[in-house]
């Protein structure tokens, strides 16, 4: 089958996207809104960028639901430059689920969630209390890509701290996949857990055509 994007409704191009480019990384953002509230919501449109400096990427997705069109979570980080990616592991899954409710203003998606935070090392924006990988980063960079329903603005963040619980990373900074359990986003209401994981070292070219 050959898609052609420009044939087909963008609610459709969402769907054909989120169902191709799986598993996600979640990062549950925690965000400081300008009267001091913490924000919450999850995001799957995240990934890492680079080491150098240490940076993250997140996709905001165009808000019909506002005057402004921004996410909350995007309009917090705009104004104070600063927010936290707090990963998502089995344990907290079912709560990370229930962050992703419209919830209306005023609303505290922490509490309802039964969730409390833990003071940053760096900056004013708290990470979730309990989460095993917590990054706080500062706003870097970002990029509107496309324009109205469909479209988006890319957001890089410098990872200034990072939070590992114990148990989880050894001396060289290696992170125990299997102590961590991460779940993953995938399309519609559908997650997965990563349980099953096999290794391949990467060859080298000289390996692949051996000298003869």
């Amino acid at each position: 089958m050959e898609i052609r994007p420009t044939e087909h409704q963008v609610t459709d191009l969402y769907k054909l996207i989120i169902g191709c480019v799986v598993p996600r990384p979640i990062a549950w953002v925690t965000s400081l809104a300008e009267n001091g509230r913490v924000n919450l919501a999850p995001f799957s449109f995240f990934n890492g960028v680079c080491s150098n400096p240490p940076t993250v990427s997140i996709s905001f997705s165009w808000n019909p639901g506002s005057d402004d069109h921004l996410k909350d979570t995007w309009r917090n980080i705009r104004a104070r430059g600063e927010f936290v990616v707090n990963m998502v592991d089995e344990a907290h899954a079912e709560r990370m689920n229930l962050t992703s409710a419209d919830f209306p203003p005023g609303e505290s998606e922490l509490e309802y969630a039964g969730l409390e935070t833990a003071a940053p090392a760096t900056g004013a924006t708290p990470r979730i209390a309990g989460a095993p990988v917590c990054f706080e980063c500062s706003l870097a960079h970002s990029v509107d890509v496309g324009e109205g329903a469909g479209s988006a603005t890319l957001v890089l963040g410098t990872v200034r701290h990072v939070y590992v619980a114990d148990g989880l990373i050894d001396d060289r900074l290696r992170v125990d996949v299997h102590a961590l359990r991460p779940v993953g986003r995938l399309a519609g209401a559908q997650y997965c857990r990563v349980r099953d994981v096999f290794e391949m070292p990467r060859p080298s070219y000289a390996d692949l055509r051996p000298e003869e």
